[in-house]
């Protein structure tokens, strides 16, 4: 689900229920259409009249008469969804948010919405997006996380980044004219991390110098082939069998909300080693990212038979990985994969990048003096915040997974000086709290560029 709040894209599909969150993968069922019906929000808000909208209203109102039959949660909530938190556990959540009212929208699409609830004397925020068919696939209701400061000293900002994350690198840079990374300050700056889904920008500026080149085109159609579809997040994956997606559109999705299916589609379209050469030509790390995975893999050797076929894949040499990636594990079934809410393989079944790694990625997306990649790099500004005017461009990419927190910006100021900030997380024992540690992240990468203007 994305929210234009809410700059972080989650990778892994974790399905975690009270406290209380619920999210799944796509459905796959149809639903009769919705009519809309009288809510319980406030009189000031107006709900859409789109398909989560609709969804929107019936949630408001089953909050007043719980326990909802099975049935009827059928009808709302996607196939999927329903395996991976069935409906005794919905039904305790909708219970502890008896007589939910909306309070306002944050943003909203025809398939997904942000917006504030409240419930019992408390404020939360309310994600929901649904599927093809019209029917819920992620649910989440979460505290609001409090905006923090932005520090005013690379004394400060160090000192609050150590204290987020066990394990964390980041840089702050500027990039000269002729292309290059000027570190201005870091920590840990050329040790490889985790990416979660900013392996992305690998994929994007593959397909970039190939539309250069003359190879590949943004207009290109690809087919959306059920095996190469992948899990959430995204919308690709919800649309039928065999439809056509252009190339742009694709590398839109892929960025600006994190479509694993678009970024699959794109992979396989740019080719795995021509991503390979790419992450060679940009990264000090790029043996670390051999087999380059698509998301399915990664869902696949982290969420089916785990640990057998992680322990299989990591036990082999780069050849005979790729052939098992083609062999095993891209014929799992996307209903083999089960969620996990706790780390796994960040050190191993991941892709890789130091934030010096991801400013050069910037840096190198930024040379291509591509209309299109602006545009696609800039459609999601990530929540960061600078003042329009001094920064009148803002490119941004997240990446998440349970364990893993990333963020990384450019932005470049009215006269002309382009800046990269990067933000590199991760925790082997326990997932983040997520929506805490990127208020954090976003005060700390808004103060780096402030200080940064100021160099």
């Amino acid at each position: 689900m994305k929210s234009p709040s809410k700059p972080l894209r989650v990778l892994a599909v974790a399905a975690t229920a009270v406290a209380v969150t619920l999210t799944s993968g796509a459905g796959q069922a149809a639903a009769r259409p919705l009519a809309p019906s009288p809510s319980p929000s406030s009189p000031a808000v107006e709900i859409p009249d789109t398909p989560v909208g609709a969804q929107v209203r019936w949630l408001l109102d089953a909050s007043t008469r719980t326990p909802i039959a099975e049935s009827e949660l059928k009808e709302h909530l996607a196939a999927a969804f329903l395996q991976q938190v069935p409906p005794a556990q919905v039904n305790q959540v909708l219970a502890s948010m008896a007589d939910m009212r909306l309070q306002k929208i944050a943003g909203a699409q025809p398939t997904e919405l942000v917006g504030e609830v409240t419930a019992g004397g408390k404020t939360y925020t309310l994600t929901i997006s649904v599927d093809g068919a019209g029917k819920i696939n992620s649910l989440r209701f979460s505290v609001p996380a409090t905006p923090q400061p932005a520090p005013t000293s690379w004394q400060e900002l160090d000192q609050r980044l150590r204290k987020v994350a066990p394990d964390v690198g980041f840089a702050a840079a500027e990039v000269t004219d002729d292309g290059r990374c000027r570190t201005v300050h870091a920590v840990s700056p050329g040790e490889p991390r985790p990416l979660g889904s900013m392996f992305k920008l690998y994929v994007l500026g593959t397909v970039a110098k190939q539309v250069k080149q003359g190879t590949l085109d943004w207009d290109t159609e690809l087919t959306i082939k059920p095996e190469l579809k992948s899990l959430p997040s995204g919308r690709l994956q919800d649309r039928p069998d065999n439809s056509k997606v252009s190339v742009l559109e694709a590398a839109k999705l892929m960025i600006s909300i994190s479509d694993n299916t678009g970024a699959d589609l794109l992979l396989h379209a740019a080719g795995r080693r021509a991503v390979e050469n790419t992450v060679r030509s940009w990264s000090a790390h790029a043996k670390r990212n051999v087999p380059f995975l698509s998301t399915r893999e990664l869902f696949a050797l982290k969420g089916a038979d785990y640990r057998r076929h992680a322990k299989r894949y990591l036990s082999l040499g780069t050849a005979q990985r790729r052939a098992y990636l083609a062999k095993v594990v891209d014929k799992v079934p996307l209903t083999g994969i089960v969620p996990w809410t706790k780390p796994r393989e960040l050190g191993t079944v991941e892709w890789f990048a130091s934030p010096e790694d991801v400013c050069r990625v910037y840096a190198e997306l930024s040379e291509l003096r591509s209309k299109e990649v602006g545009q696609i790099m800039s459609a999601n500004g990530g929540g960061l915040g600078l003042s329009p005017g001094t920064w009148p461009t803002v490119w941004f990419k997240g990446g998440s997974e349970p364990g893993v927190l990333d963020l990384s910006y450019l932005a470049r100021t009215s006269s002309g000086r382009t800046f990269v900030v990067t933000t590199l997380a991760s925790n082997p024992s326990a997932p983040f709290a997520e929506d805490q540690v990127v208020q954090e992240f976003l005060a700390l990468s808004r103060g780096a560029f402030t200080l940064l203007g100021r160099s």
